[in-house]
């Protein structure tokens, strides 16, 4: 199943990212964020953030069966800013929504959380209640809810929301510390000291619980609803938490109550366990005691991690930087108005310069450089120094009356602030078009990345299918051999072929006798016989259970008394065959290994199935004179099947010679054949001697047999050595 996991780096995206490879999904990542984050070895990682235009072709791309969207747990949103990142969330949630309504994708998953509530619920609140958050966050992801449940209802897609209620994880360090519990745990360690609401009442979900209830629901095939809650619904209290941490920390953590607000949150949880069923695994006590313990053993690492204060001048730097950007452009201005002004003295009454404005290079200068503003600045300074110069010969007065001032002045403000405008609508241009090329860019870049990701996939894929242990086509090169086979050695090939996919050197092959009883056909170890040459699968309840429902039986409990993984091959409704595996890996006993072990049962299911039909249209043949004594090249076959199968060590047998007269083989072979069991047989070899092949016999147990033929009148040994 292609999954695709929506959020930020995180102890929850670690949690569903082992999960899913456990059970043995393909895992896409969309990070929401271009800058480097923790990495996760998954399939393809898509470091975009929510609001990019390339989210149809990531959707495309990947093609998921189940998108996850973090949401209320995004460690993308860190809330500092709330009223910003409120927007940010509900825009970017509609982004990733329309990207997922543009194809026929699978199921989108959306996570919120208990904020979307507040205030005293006496009851547990159900699925349907009122929702009355008060804070941005909270009211941003019950927006979200609001935004999934358009989606799922106007476009008919496949939408849940799931709300977690106040979930709580085991902090390996200071910056993952987050929620009631971690911070109490923090607090007790720092200050010794835990304040402690009295009145209010909660409850709490450990994040393997959660993550083991968020994967129920997103491989279901099917649900009712499509708004849950997941959550413990065992309700506890800030005073109750406070006490148990206390006592995890030696009892000498000193616990100041209050009486802020009478407050009761805790979620129902009865939809999703009538549904799906739930089952908490880490109470909130055993928890928060474990959680005291390992701060107060790794206290440097928890009382260390804070951020230490800048120094004084840093703090300086940062609150006056921005005025000293702004104030430069001017003291830049003045500085340069005193040479111009000097300059402007020096030229009056000269015969050179005298037509030579510098007041208006002076501002023409700065209208160039830094626009308008500046143009007016410098053409403000030149009037006042203009009026300076003049009034060295006339009285302020006389100049005041001078219209040549007047025009003077207007023809340098005309030209200033043209030139200053034309400046900033060459400077407006050239970022919008800077801009334009960087989104081009990055688009540009978006597209190349998504291709590159494509190319690897394809890659990634054509090697799987090429070389990979478990690609179909290694799959069917492997159990095409069996064709190979004569029908006397298919049962026995079959088990090495078993072992040689499943990765495992413990496979054996019963063979079902009756609808009680199976008889060992072949097995590639002495761990794999270690039930004996029969079994009452019957009596094997949890085994027999799955077998009987055509499932895969799966030893989750690793009891030692079963198998790690058993198969059933029908033919029709008829139970043929049980292949059980030992051997394999807890972290490989996943629904991805119990699916190739299907595949595996179903590609040397024809060839088992044709042996025995083979077997069965022969049978007139391959007996002498409609006696159950094996005319003698199909009983060289035969025994030379097993011999061969015991130098691997997939089987045992014994060949007992039996002492009879040569006319009286049809006689003996009635009377024997009842002392032997189906899988046993009676024939000839080219020495004419009649023989017995005991299948998955020792010969210390052969002596039980030789003792019932002698019963009869028969004697017989042990063949040491068999030729065949």
């Amino acid at each position: 199943m292609n999954v695709l996991l929506i959020g930020g780096a995180g102890s929850l995206m670690k949690q569903m990212i082992i999960k899913l490879k456990k059970e043995g999904h393909r895992i896409y990542l969309l990070t929401g964020s271009r800058y480097k984050q923790q990495e996760y070895k998954v399939f393809e990682v898509y470091k975009f953030t929510y609001d990019s235009d390339c989210m149809v072709q990531i959707f495309e791309s990947v093609h998921p069966d189940v998108a996850l969207y973090l949401g209320a747990f995004d460690t993308n949103y860190t809330w500092i800013d709330d009223r910003r990142d409120s927007v940010k969330y509900t825009s970017g949630l509609m982004n990733l929504l329309s990207a997922f309504s543009q194809g026929t994708y699978g199921r989108f998953v959306y996570l919120s959380s208990h904020d979307v509530f507040s205030g005293d619920y006496p009851e547990d609140i159900p699925e349907d209640a009122e929702r009355t958050a008060e804070s941005f966050k909270g009211m941003a992801i019950a927006q979200g809810e609001d935004i999934c449940r358009s989606y799922q209802e106007s476009r008919k897609l496949d939408i849940v929301t799931l709300r977690v209620d106040h979930l709580y994880t085991m902090p390996s360090k200071r910056r993952e510390v987050d929620g009631i519990c971690a911070n109490m745990c923090l607090s007790a360690l720092k200050d010794r000291k835990i304040t402690a609401n009295v009145d209010h009442r909660f409850s709490m979900i450990y994040e393997t619980d959660a993550v083991e209830y968020i994967y129920r629901l997103m491989v279901a095939p099917s649900h009712f609803s499509n708004l849950y809650h997941i959550s413990s619904s065992e309700e506890i209290s800030e005073l109750s938490l406070a006490q148990v941490i206390n006592e995890a920390a030696g009892g000498n953590i000193e616990i100041e109550e209050r009486h802020d607000w009478n407050a009761r949150e805790v979620l129902g949880k009865d939809r999703f366990n009538d549904e799906f069923g739930m089952r908490i695994f880490n109470t909130a006590e055993e928890v928060a005691g474990k959680m005291m313990s390992l701060m107060l053993k790794n206290r440097r690492i928890f009382l260390d991690d804070e951020n230490a204060k800048e120094p004084f001048w840093e703090r300086l730097k940062k609150r006056l930087g921005w005025f000293a950007a702004i104030m430069i452009p001017f003291l830049e201005n003045m500085v340069c108005f005193i040479p111009f002004f000097m300059l402007n003295n020096r030229a009056v009454g000269s015969e050179y310069f005298a037509n030579l404005d510098f007041y208006l290079l002076y501002v023409l200068l700065f209208a160039i450089i830094y626009g308008q503003q500046q143009a007016t600045f410098s053409a403000l300074l030149a009037v006042a120094g203009y009026l300076f110069r003049q009034m060295y010969n006339r009285s302020g007065f006389d100049v005041l009356l001078d219209y040549n001032t007047y025009v003077w002045i207007a023809q340098l403000f005309i030209l200033g602030l043209v030139v200053g405008y034309m400046r900033d609508q060459i400077r407006v241009l050239k970022n919008e078009s800077e801009e334009e090329q960087e989104f081009l860019n990055y688009q540009l870049n978006d597209m190349t990345d998504i291709n590159q990701s494509n190319v690897r996939v394809k890659d990634a894929l054509e090697t799987q299918i090429v070389n990979h242990n478990d690609s179909i086509g290694k799959i069917y090169n492997i159990t095409s051999r069996l064709d190979r086979y004569m029908p006397e050695e298919v049962l026995f090939y079959a088990a090495e072929m078993v072992s040689q996919l499943m990765n495992s050197g413990d496979v054996a092959i019963y063979t079902v006798s009756n609808r009680d009883f199976a008889r060992l056909a072949s097995a590639t170890s002495k761990k794999a016989r270690q039930y004996g040459h029969s079994i009452r699968y019957q009596q094997m309840d949890d085994l027999s259970r799955a077998l009987n429902e055509k499932k895969v039986y799966i030893n989750r409990a690793i009891d030692e008394n079963y198998p790690h993984m058993a198969s059933a091959i029908y033919n029709g409704d008829e139970m043929q065959l049980i292949l059980m595996v030992w051997g394999i890996p807890w972290e490989q006993m996943t629904l991805g290994t119990a699916n190739l072990l299907v595949v595996v049962s179903y590609l040397i299911q024809n060839a088992v199935l044709h042996a025995n039909r083979y077997m069965a249209a022969l049978e007139d043949k391959r007996y002498v004179d409609g006696n159950r004594i094996l005319e003698t090249e199909a009983f060289t076959s035969l025994v030379r099947a097993f011999n061969h199968a015991m130098d691997k060590d997939l089987t045992e047998c014994t060949l007992l010679e039996v002492e009879v007269k040569e006319g009286d083989y049809r006689e003996a072979g009635e009377v024997l054949h009842k002392k032997l069991r189906t899988s046993d047989y009676l024939g000839t070899l080219r020495d004419g001697k009649l023989y017995a092949l005991l299948a998955n016999t020792s010969n210390s147990d052969a002596h039980y047999v030789i003792s019932r033929f002698q019963e009869c009148g028969y004697a017989s040994r042990i063949v040491e050595e068999i030729i065949a």
